[in-house]
């Protein structure tokens, strides 16, 4: 998608929004007119999970015992089913190395110690290397790079862009580059060890202190019941750097993030800015002055390391990257740090985490982020919904808080942080997340991600070691069920699939192929439901109902949260909007788009149109004006 598009209708929504906003049936977004991209839909792969067909499941087990994914495993086949999902982009979830327990010495990479590492294959967001990629992942350790190049090569060919991990909040603690391009230095290197905070330090530091390992609870060993030949309760470090969520002790407490150490990025343990602040108003700047801005700016030596790492990587061939934990970076550097891929890459995919609603808006206009997470609006009420407790009522004035910026709220129901829908401690079915899935998917411009294996209805249900069940452990080797069975001994298939899974995977292509061809959803959106909530018969806080529509498309979804009953009744779509759609009076054919099993009559009478719907429990429409 050019981003200048992007500009184009966000102003527009805020210019003529502005102008409309008392009735609380006035579109949330203005008419927007000659719709020029469509929507996007991120598939997150744990790539070293992906392509492994053992089903072992052994917690805490190795390679040997419960198997490893490769780059290998995306084959043509497999990235030909992945993109006929509805895939626009694959994010590869843990390409850049990171520390392992495995033995890969001989070929000069240093050992890991378990004591600083969670689980046997490692965290993916404790970085040990930002010029490579995890070992395990390669068929030859030796030609790990020009394997994934030629993964990069082969999603391109399919028709695919190539998200990877970005984490500049913080490093490994035994952080070792070992093909660091000419010139390039390890973090803390340069290091002035005998200070805790200097502007161009990597690290914060206890000058007087040692690092301590954490005091294991509840039983806990690193590994479960192996004895490692590193398992000593010590990992020397002298002096102790602050751990990578900012705990400052020199003996992190076991719930932190110990397995990584703290980048400073010219912030004193005071809180003072070491470099310049963006002018006033420069949140309305374009990426390309933000650029020039920093030209001639002096900046700290960590910004300088991670703009290089995002260059190297673009210039490899990788299209975009996922930011971990972005707001405990500062800003300034995130508009330093994206403007220069920009410029490399005007089209470069840049998504985070940022969980305070109230940095959304410096983190998009300031920091020039492409895509946010809406986690603690849309996905914490949908998922609060799905499990029987929250009200429908509750997702309008979402819509409504962020109007400005809807367009850049990446929307999802699972990733590798969350549950899957699926589990007991989530919704126990997947099935309920098929109406949050219609509404995620279709409420706004917003792009759409989903999780491997959730199109299958994957549970996470085993206990590999260090993860525990209900997410998919990003900890450890362990096999997903649910799509190894799809996966069919790498066929990819589906062959060994249940039929609940195939017609729930059959949901998930329909879905998500309407939604990256429909210009209705890249255009307009105005809530229906609370227009109904007070003026429809037998219509409830179960039951959800928005309208999308462009020049060409006009479409009414209603979608069903409960999973006991069903519901019936005269749906109605307010005066205003039966005038923005300039129909008169009379009787409009209606067919449902993800199914073609259901058709109905709009009628229009008086200026406001009524639609009879009759929904299953757990049943969405998404109804399309003929």
């Amino acid at each position: 998608m050019k981003k200048q598009h992007t500009y184009i209708l966000i102003t527009m929504v805020i210019i003529l929004y502005s102008c409309n906003k008392t009735k609380k049936t006035e579109p949330v977004q203005a008419p927007i007119e000659n719709i020029a991209y469509k929507k996007q839909v991120i598939y997150q792969v744990f790539t070293r999970l992906f392509g492994n067909t053992n089903t072992t499941n052994k917690p805490w087990g190795t390679i040997e015992e419960n198997g490893v994914g490769k780059f290998n495993d995306f084959t043509d086949k497999a990235l030909k089913e992945i993109k006929d999902l509805g895939v626009t982009h694959i994010w590869y979830t843990g390409v850049p190395h990171h520390g392992v327990i495995r033995d890969y010495t001989k070929y000069g990479i240093s050992n890991d110690d378990p004591d600083v590492v969670k689980g046997r294959a490692g965290s993916p967001y404790a970085v040990k290397d930002y010029y490579n990629v995890n070992p395990d992942l390669a068929v030859n350790v030796e030609n790990r790079l020009e394997e994934f190049k030629a993964l990069i090569e082969r999603t391109h060919h399919e028709g695919l862009k190539v998200i990877i991990d970005i984490v500049p909040n913080h490093v490994a603690r035994n952080y070792q580059g070992l093909t660091n391009p000419e010139g390039v230095e390890d973090f803390g290197a340069s290091d002035d060890k005998n200070v805790t905070y200097d502007v161009n330090n990597n690290f914060y530091y206890n000058t007087k202190e040692a690092f301590k390992v954490p005091a294991w609870k509840d039983g806990y060993t690193p590994l479960g019941d192996e004895k490692h030949l590193l398992e000593d309760d010590y990992f020397d470090e002298n002096p102790a750097k602050w751990t990578g969520n900012g705990s400052r002790l020199s003996q992190p407490n076991f719930n932190d993030w110990y397995e990584t150490v703290k980048i400073n990025y010219g912030i004193s343990p005071e809180g003072k800015k070491d470099f310049e602040e963006l002018p006033a108003g420069f949140e309305n700047e374009d990426y390309k002055k933000h650029f020039e801005f920093w030209k001639d700016k002096t900046v700290p030596n960590s910004w300088k390391k991670f703009k290089d790492i995002a260059l190297y990587w673009i210039g490899f061939g990788v299209d975009g990257f996922r930011y971990d934990m972005a707001e405990l970076v500062p800003v300034e550097f995130w508009s330093y740090m994206n403007s220069a891929i920009k410029m490399k890459n005007p089209d470069a995919f840049l998504m985070a985490e940022v969980y305070n609603p109230s940095l959304y808006r410096d983190y998009i206009k300031k920091g020039k982020m492409d895509y946010l997470y809406d986690k603690v609006q849309l996905y914490d009420t949908i998922k609060h919904i799905m499990q029987g407790f929250g009200k429908t009522d509750n997702i309008p004035p979402i819509q409504d808080d962020l109007k400005d910026i809807e367009h850049h709220m990446l929307h999802f129901l699972e990733n590798h942080d969350e549950q899957r829908i699926a589990s007991p401690e989530f919704a126990g079915s997947a099935k309920k997340g098929k109406p949050a899935m219609v509404v995620s998917a279709t409420i706004s411009t917003s792009p759409t991600m989903i999780y491997f294996g959730q199109e299958v209805g994957e549970p996470a249900a085993e206990d590999a070691g260090f993860g525990k069940p209900s997410r998919t452990s990003i900890y450890d080797y362990v096999g997903v069920p649910h799509l190894q069975r799809w996966v069919n001994n790498k066929q990819f298939d589906g062959g060994q699939s249940t039929e609940e899974e195939k017609t729930l995977r059959d949901f998930y292509k329909r879905l998500l192929n309407f939604t990256i061809n429909s210009s209705a959803l890249a255009g307009n959106y105005q809530d229906i439901h609370l227009f109904n909530r007070e003026n429809t018969e037998n219509y409830n806080d179960k039951v959800l109902s928005f309208v999308r529509w462009s020049t060409d498309e006009k479409l009414i979804v209603v979608s069903n949260f409960d999973a006991e009953k069903g519901y019936g009744f005269n749906l109605k779509i307010p005066k205003d909007l039966i005038e923005t759609w300039n129909l008169k009076d009379g009787n409009y054919k209606t067919n449902d788009v993800l199914y073609n099993g259901f058709s109905s009559n709009l009628t229009v009478k008086d200026g406001v149109g009524s639609i009879n719907i009759k929904l299953d429990a757990l049943e969405s429409f998404i109804l399309k004006i003929q």
